[in-house]
């Protein structure tokens, strides 16, 4: 018998892949099985093995007692001390049980439970082989086919390669070689189910760490991969050193390195690209092959932009119904809208007018604006002091009061009105608004305005209209009394 088991064992070792240690738990489970079945309970069943472990044995544990209720678990005194004449009750006594006792309906159960044993070690053992590949290639052949699905023998296991997966420009027959990528390892009733992918972005990315050394051991990186499987794929490589050039190291001498991607892809175009931290540098790498002649951020925020191309160049930006353009903006997450110089010259411009008009009136002061007194360069603290305890913090207070008003603000000197008409011709200009009928005060350095003063305008007391709601206005008047616009004005010199 113990020929017979180590021979047993070495078999089940070698060619079912079962560790050793699993081999003896399944023949113990086996052995507890033919009990039960035997006995009625396995919780006093005990197997050992030999040194050598060739040999098994099973015992049945049996208490001493005065009087045996359960035969199965107890045993008579005068039973123990033949047995053990140092025994006592309460002890517990080890009685060897032959294997001959067994019976048919036993032996059965013991084989079905091996046969379980068996197929759920092999499970467990194959799914800790293969779960730590899931994200790596793997070869397998062709088996069969059914409902779009292909089966692909992996040599211990079979693969599923779903119709979902698979490249829609492949083709494959009986024994074809096929290499596929892990997506997914999981147990199911049947078995063991290894879902493969042609068709993953990350399935040319190990390929192409096959085919490019230097993406292999990180010299050049991939930024990001997008695909239309069968169809196009733009990757985005950058280079950890500044002499090597990421997309040369991937093209390869004379495209050799490319080109066994693109055969491993079965002729699928493949763009390689550099990635630029500039999104507008990026934007125009990415929809390569097509040459970008400008790029507008239309909004940053909602990350929309628009490329401008040539006329001759368009239809190549945009590429076989749209793929070319939309693989770029999802490889550079950004809303690319593809212009050619003449149209991008007839866009409707209006809503950036509109903006800068909105601006111009808004109340956050454009560069180098000066909106508060007490940004006026050169102002003195006292001089200061004086219109602000007058209620005075804007210019724009200050520009509608005439010379007059302001000498008689409490506090205010001669000198301070010198000092104040000097800051004043040192830091206002009045220009014309970007309206007609309106001008509009800009306070700034630059230069004076050379139009009469506000109180000699005032004392012409003309009437205007409104530009905004067409009321009656007057030019001492700073805002309208109908609709509330903002009013200033400029003067000419009439030569």
């Amino acid at each position: 018998m113990s020929a017979e088991m180590a021979e047993a064992i070495r078999q089940l070792v070698q060619e079912k892949g079962i560790d050793e240690d699993l081999v003896f738990r399944m023949i113990e489970d086996t052995l507890k099985a033919a009990y039960k079945r035997k006995f009625g309970a396995n919780d006093n069943a005990v197997v050992t093995f030999n040194e050598q472990h060739t040999d098994v044995s099973i015992y049945s544990r049996k208490t001493i007692v005065d009087g045996v209720y359960n035969p199965v678990i107890e045993i008579e005194l005068e039973e123990a001390l033949e047995l053990d004449p140092e025994c006592e009750i309460g002890d517990e006594l080890l009685i060897e049980v032959d294997p001959k006792e067994f019976d048919r309906i036993s032996v059965q159960s013991a084989k079905q439970t091996a046969h379980q044993s068996i197929r759920d070690i092999q499970k467990d053992s194959l799914y800790s082989e293969y779960k730590d590949k899931v994200g790596e290639i793997i070869i397998g052949y062709y088996q069969r086919e059914r409902n779009g699905n292909i089966y692909v023998d992996l040599g211990k296991v079979e693969g599923i390669l779903p119709k979902k997966f698979q490249s829609p420009r492949e083709t494959y027959r009986q024994n074809d070689r096929i290499k596929a990528y892990i997506t997914e390892v999981k147990k199911t009733p049947s078995g063991l189910q290894i879902v493969l992918s042609r068709t993953d972005p990350d399935f040319v990315r190990r390929i192409m760490e096959l085919e490019v050394p230097e993406i292999y051991d990180k010299t050049v990186e991939i930024h990001k991969i997008v695909r239309e499987p069968g169809y196009r794929t733009k990757v985005a490589v950058f280079s950890n050193r500044e002499d090597v050039d990421p997309v040369g190291a991937c093209v390869g001498l004379k495209g050799v390195r490319i080109q066994a991607v693109i055969r491993e892809l079965e002729g699928e175009k493949i763009d390689i690209l550099k990635y630029d931290e500039n999104p507008r540098t990026f934007i125009r790498n990415a929809l390569s092959p097509a040459e970008v002649n400008d790029v507008v951020v239309v909004d940053e925020t909602k990350r929309s932009a628009l490329a401008i191309v040539a006329e001759q160049q368009f239809s190549l930006a945009i590429g076989k119904q749209g793929l070319n353009v939309r693989l770029a903006n999802r490889l550079v997450d950004w809303s690319i809208d593809v212009k050619t110089d003449e149209q991008f010259a007839e866009m409707d411009l209006s809503a950036d007018f509109r903006k800068a008009a909105n601006d111009l009136f808004s109340d956050e002061p454009m560069d180098g604006e000066i909106l508060a007194i007490a940004d006026l360069p050169g102002i003195s603290d006292e001089l200061l002091g004086v219109l602000t305890g007058n209620g005075l913090t804007l210019v724009e207070q200050l520009l509608a009061l005439d010379e007059g008003q302001i000498a008689a603000l409490d506090g205010m000197t001669p000198e301070f009105v010198a000092s104040l008409n000097s800051l004043m011709s040192d830091s206002v200009e009045v220009v014309e608004g970007p309206v007609a009928g309106v001008a509009t005060e800009t306070v700034a350095t630059e230069e004076i305005s050379t139009g009469p003063s506000a109180n000699e305008a005032t004392e012409e007391a003309e009437e205007y209209e409104c530009p905004e709601c067409g009321a009656p206005i007057t030019i001492d008047m700073t805002t309208c009394p109908n609709c509330g616009i903002g009013l200033s004005f400029e003067f000419e010199d009439e030569e």
